[in-house]
């Protein structure tokens, strides 16, 4: 069996790199039920494949819009009509009547494991597992530790679960969201947290500057202060103080 379909990036990958099989998550559902993908490559087959898309996409949505239904319920209940009317003035009547779709490979029960969002991640040594900006912490077990350091398959279903599997086996884990463990600020106003951050800081404010000493610019050089001048040696000033007692004392004596 076979879907043809045009060369978007949903059914095929343009480059494939390295880092990637060739296939999308469409083409790998597809390719568990066996259904080849085939893109078409010219514009003939290109046009064939776009016009019931053209069809569902322009037409469904106008009438919608006309009969005023915007809601899932009255949306398919309107849709078997419209499946009328679109066949009787678009079908046309195939070669061969018989119906040539082959039934379903697979168990019904299957069909959720294999409709999902499949990517492959690896299992760190610390067995924990980054994906879509969370931790997936695995439990420490056998199962777990045996698969430290390969590749994990992390399914998301369309009910929003989450199931990490390593070769066909489910391995229990636990979330850790980095989001959620964000304070934000109507948090901290909730747990009284802002009122004694404050306080502390005003206590802080309160208390007096420490004394700072300043050291001598010669000091940068290593110059240290050995202490005073030396008594047998005066200084200048000392020199005049002499010299004008001693001046003094002459004109008393005269």
């Amino acid at each position: 069996m076979a879907r043809c379909s045009d060369r978007h990036t949903v059914f095929r990958v343009p480059k494939p790199g390295r880092h990637s099989n060739g296939m999308t998550r469409f083409g790998r559902a597809l390719g568990e039920l066996q259904i080849e993908i085939p893109c078409a490559s010219s514009s003939q087959a290109e046009g064939r494949v776009e016009r019931a898309s053209r069809t569902l996409q322009d037409r469904l949505a106008k009438e919608l819009r006309l009969a005023g239904l915007s809601g899932i319920e009255a949306t398919n209940a309107v849709l078997p009509g419209f499946a009328e009317r679109a066949n009787a003035r678009f079908a046309v009547t195939p070669l061969r009547a018989q119906d040539l779709h082959p039934p379903l490979n697979v168990a019904p029960d299957r069909l959720r494991d294999i409709l999902c969002l499949r990517d492959q991640r690896r299992l760190c040594r610390t067995l924990t597992i980054a994906h879509d900006r969370m931790k997936l912490l695995a439990e420490d077990s056998d199962l777990s530790r045996s698969a430290a350091g390969q590749h994990a398959d992390v399914c998301g279903f369309a009910d929003g679960q989450l199931q990490v599997r390593h070769k066909g086996m489910a391995l229990p884990f636990r979330i850790f969201d980095p989001r959620q463990q964000r304070v934000t600020h109507a948090a901290i106003t909730e747990t009284k947290r802002l009122s004694a951050v404050l306080a502390h800081i005003m206590a802080e404010q309160e208390k007096p500057p420490p004394a700072v000493t300043v050291p001598p610019s010669s000091a940068h050089a290593g110059y240290r202060k050995k202490g005073g001048r030396h008594p047998g040696r005066p200084s200048r000033l000392e020199l005049r103080a002499r010299k004008r007692a001693e001046t003094a004392a002459g004109q008393a004596s005269d």
